[in-house]
């Protein structure tokens, strides 16, 4: 049995794949494939009308926000966000917590002032640094909520008077937590929301139209709107594999029973982190991510084998991020907890072997 910890693309729940794969021999019994299903039809307005009502639902939006299915993935965000909310001589605040909140704030420096009010990297992004102050005139405060590479998460968004945008692309939908304090949402969906394909931005409309320059069309946030995220063929798949997503989460119990869920599979791998003397988690206690644990063998030799055992076993994808090495162990809303229990048992019996 294969048990799939890849960080993204990610596992996704077995019913969505299921009928994510009837869909494209023959969708909903029309005769087509899902794959040949025009986006101005009715029944593509449907799956697109599905997927923004469930999140709205999931996120409690009321309609001073408006939900786009858009191309590009989040790293398209990292320069559409400042492109509609930052002006050639404003600034905006940016939280370096990791290698993609570094990322987003080199892009937004070709379209404004950037301050880095919180720099990770000073502890080599093992912790959150949350205490920092943002310029009071900031257009914006920019945030990664999860960090995928280093295994850092906010566990409460900061406080702030400006506008807050978060990347919420590696932890969003797994637990409850506070969308109505941000003023923009985006997410890539491959981890908990879909397919690899689509791009899932939440904005409160009043932030928009308040800049200076020229926006392209295909760039501006408002003429996506006015279009109903139809401006251009939308990634019609990914949309509807995205729809079927929200739709299980909704089924399973919402984002109350995903945050059980995930509390559960998390604690377990720390607490078998810590019981084991041959593994180190660097990343502070409190700032853990409940997505993508982090941790090390403390005799780097040991790592290679450990990571040949665990390909035996058939764990895949835990091997660390290249620019981090060691071990990263991703636990989306898919993941089952038995599948957790079974990763423990095998980091056991290598330390009763090795330790």
């Amino acid at each position: 049995m294969l048990h799939n910890f890849n960080s993204g693309p990610s596992i996704l729940p077995q019913v969505v794949l299921q009928q994510a794969a009837e869909a494209v021999i023959n969708y909903n019994n029309s005769g087509l494939s899902l794959l040949e299903l025009g986006h101005r039809t009715n029944a593509f307005q449907e799956i697109l009308n599905e997927a923004k009502d469930a999140v709205k639902k999931l996120m409690e939006m009321n309609d001073e926000y408006e939900v786009l299915f858009l191309h590009g993935g989040a790293t398209t965000q990292f320069m559409q966000v400042p492109m509609n909310l930052l002006d050639t001589q404003a600034t905006a605040a940016y939280c370096d917590n990791g290698i993609w909140g570094n990322k987003a704030y080199k892009e937004a420096k070709h379209f404004g002032q950037v301050a880095v009010v919180s720099d990770g990297s000073t502890d080599k992004y093992h912790s959150i640094h949350k205490n920092f102050t943002v310029p009071s005139d900031a257009a914006y405060l920019h945030i990664t909520s999860n960090n995928t590479v280093e295994g850092t998460q906010w566990h409460s968004y900061p406080t702030t008077s400006i506008p807050l945008i978060a990347d919420m692309s590696s932890d969003i939908f797994s637990r409850p937590t506070a969308f109505n304090q941000c003023d923009l949402i985006y997410a890539g969906a491959q981890k908990n929301m879909g397919a690899a394909g689509v791009n899932l931005v939440v904005v409160k409309k009043d932030l928009l139209g308040k800049i200076s320059r020229p926006i392209p069309t295909i760039m501006n946030y408002q003429k996506h709107i006015e279009a109903g995220s139809l401006m251009n063929t939308p990634p019609v798949f990914a949309v509807y594999v995205s729809m079927l997503t929200l739709r299980w989460i909704l089924q399973e119990g919402g984002l109350e029973e995903m945050g059980r869920r995930n509390a559960a599979k998390s604690s377990l791998l720390y607490n078998t982190i810590e019981s084991l003397p041959i593994y180190t988690a660097p990343v502070a206690k409190e700032d853990r991510s409940q997505m993508n644990a982090v941790f090390f063998l403390n005799d780097a030799a040991l790592e290679e084998p450990f990571l040949a055992l665990c390909k035996q076993e058939g764990m895949i994808g835990v091997k660390g991020y290249r620019t981090v090495g060691g071990v990263r162990v991703s636990m989306y809303n898919a993941m089952p907890l038995e599948s957790v229990k079974v990763f423990c048992e095998l980091m056991q019996f290598f330390a009763q072997q090795k330790g």
